[in-house]
């Protein structure tokens, strides 16, 4: 035994030992076995050197054959002569399903069926798009992230890591993606390598001597006419002499007849191959069903391939693409001020048209029949819609990726305003319109035009450069932002301050006799909740600070109302006496 082979057996001990503790109705079956048996003698049923890992053994473990082929452990072999195993139970299955967590770490337990292509489950769920981006950065897609992390995941179990003629299978992925990916499978799944690889390493070289050994039998047996046999024949030193015809191996019978195992093992290959064939008939049906444009009543919508973009499509696809390899070099300063100082501008413009508007006569109105409520929060819903529509014409991506999107990478301080309108899902602007409807409405009807748009935007400013804040600070230059949200939350939260004492009840709940919920308490919900979602797996997914900036900018803006009623019920002296010196 060379020593590479040493080296291997003092690692397998490790390996085994970890199996041990969950075979314990294996053990207890074999000795029943052999008890019921005993004229069996030494030799027994071969199978795996992968299974012989599950129990103790009463004599010296001898080399096995792996097997790859069979279902689970109990594939048939020939053992080499002189050494057995003993047959394993038909319990070790049994054990392997119900002792197992879900993710393969051990060689011993990958799977017959395992490809490097398709790689082994690394987690109970795949990564998400946000955890991707923070992982590997916008440079690879969800899907291809975690395809290599099954694939890495795979050969650390199979012990292929340092495998060159595996590679063509990761050969799509940069060298840096593959090592972060590599570091982040050994932070959160422990997996053994050294072992792995030394088992596998272990296999490998009994399936060459098993070869070997095979090969002779057979060259032996296709010259019975010998009286001596050949050694190099026999050991496959030469080759074989021309026009000689090498008969198929023959496989041998056991002297034991046929066992249990055996017709356990004969009885999952045919239900193997019956599954086999009752899947390929329903993939042809399928492919016929969808050749003639019929979808059966009982077929399943597998993955939708994707789609080929036209030459004009990844046009526009490219011109909306930035060509910037990386974020520029600039300080955290010089991407917030000139959007801070924007919107400070804009906020000072909305106090401004707040104190100055007066409304127009009934009959300047543009339409004098509609109330000023729904004409003004109407125009804001029309905006928002159009802007959505425009996401929808490829020939405007370039133009809104540019000015409509807050992109912390290459902040835009004209962005801070125009991504308030902007919404490129139907499912959020829905819900963003169906508040500022419910609650803008109320608003206006209670501080009028100047002040309800004042609000609006100064809100919607304020949310996206704090978002834009918060990205920068954080150096989170992979994400982008859009939507009204900040301004909408703004709106709802200036309306509950105002009537923050008052009850209020939500399609008819509370039910009496309850007067209802208070507006400060449904505030302090809103907030609240968004502060919950910083602990939502979708947190990355929902723009929190645009929110709670929005909700904080409401309540100003409510509290600055306040006061100025109260100025107006009550004036100063110094108004006071004004008036009197006019009088």
């Amino acid at each position: 035994m060379n020593s590479c082979s040493l080296g291997v057996r003092a690692l397998r001990p490790s390996a085994q030992a970890a199996v041990r503790r969950l075979a314990k109705p294996s053990r207890i079956l074999l000795a029943v076995s052999a008890a019921a048996a005993p004229a069996a003698g030494p030799a027994a049923a071969p199978f795996s050197a992968r299974c012989a890992a599950a129990w103790p053994l009463p004599f010296p473990s001898s080399r096995q054959r792996p097997n790859r082929q069979a279902i689970g452990c109990a594939a048939p072999r020939p053992t080499l002569p002189g050494r057995s195993r003993p047959a394993p139970s038909p319990w070790l299955g049994v054990r392997g399903l119900i002792g197992a967590s879900g993710i393969i770490t051990h060689y011993v337990d990958l799977p017959p069926n395992y490809k490097d292509e398709d790689g082994l489950p690394f987690a109970r769920r795949d990564l998400e798009m946000m955890e991707v981006l923070e992982l590997f950065g916008p440079q690879i897609s969800t899907a291809d992230a975690n395809r290599l992390l099954r694939i890495l995941h795979g050969r650390r179990v199979a012990g292929t890591l340092e495998d060159p003629t595996l590679q063509a299978n990761t050969q799509d992925f940069s060298a840096e993606h593959q090592q972060i990916a590599l570091e982040y499978l050994r932070k959160k799944v422990p997996v053994d390598e050294v072992v792995n690889a030394g088992l596998r390493a272990e296999d490998e070289l009994h399936a060459l001597e098993w070869g070997a050994v095979e090969e002779a039998d057979a060259a032996e047996q296709a010259t019975p006419g010998d009286e001596e046999p050949k050694t190099g024949r026999r050991l496959k030193l030469y080759k074989d002499e021309e026009g000689a015809e090498a008969a198929p191996p023959q496989p041998k019978a056991s002297v034991y007849g046929r066992s249990a195992l055996d017709e356990i093992r004969a009885a999952n290959e045919a239900k193997w191959e019956a599954l086999k064939k009752q899947l390929e008939e329903e993939r042809k049906k399928k492919e016929e069903e969808e050749k003639h444009g019929k979808a059966g009543p009982l077929a399943v919508a597998g993955e939708k391939p994707a789609r080929q973009l036209s030459p004009k499509m990844q046009e526009y696809v490219a011109k909306a693409t930035s060509d910037l390899k990386e974020p520029p070099k600039m300080t955290k300063l010089q991407r917030l001020a000139p959007s801070a100082l924007v919107v400070l501008g804009l906020v000072g413009l909305c106090l401004a048209y707040a104190e100055l508007y007066r409304p127009a006569r009934r009959e300047s109105r543009l339409f004098p029949d509609v109330p000023p409520a729904a004409a003004t929060v109407g125009s804001l819903i029309i905006a928002n819609l159009v802007f959505w529509a425009l996401w929808k014409v490829p020939p405007m991506w370039a133009m809104l990726n540019r000015y409509f999107l807050i992109v912390p990478a290459t902040p835009r301080p004209l962005s801070m305003l125009s991504a308030v309108f902007s919404h490129q899902s139907f499912a959020h602007l829905l819900q963003n319109m169906a508040v500022l409807w419910f609650l803008g409405v109320r608003l206006h009807d209670d501080v009028g035009r100047g002040t309800f748009l004042a609000t609006y935007f100064s809100s919607g400013a304020l949310a996206s450069l704090g978002t834009l804040t918060w990205a920068v600070l954080g150096s989170r230059f992979d994400i982008t932002s859009l939507g009204a949200s900040g301004a909408i939350y703004g709106v709802g939260a200036a309306y509950l301050w105002l009537h923050r004492f008052e009850f209020f009840k939500v399609f008819g709940l509370p039910p009496p006799p309850s007067e209802g919920v208070q507006g400060l308490t449904l505030l302090a919900l809103v907030a609240g909740l968004n502060i919950g979602a910083v602990f939502l797996a979708r947190r990355h997914t929902i723009d929190i600070t645009s929110h709670l900036v929005g909700i904080g900018a409401g309540v100003l803006s409510a509290y600055l109302v306040e006061k100025r009623r109260e100025a107006r019920r009550h004036p100063t002296t110094k108004a006071k006496a004004s008036l009197a010196t006019k009088g």
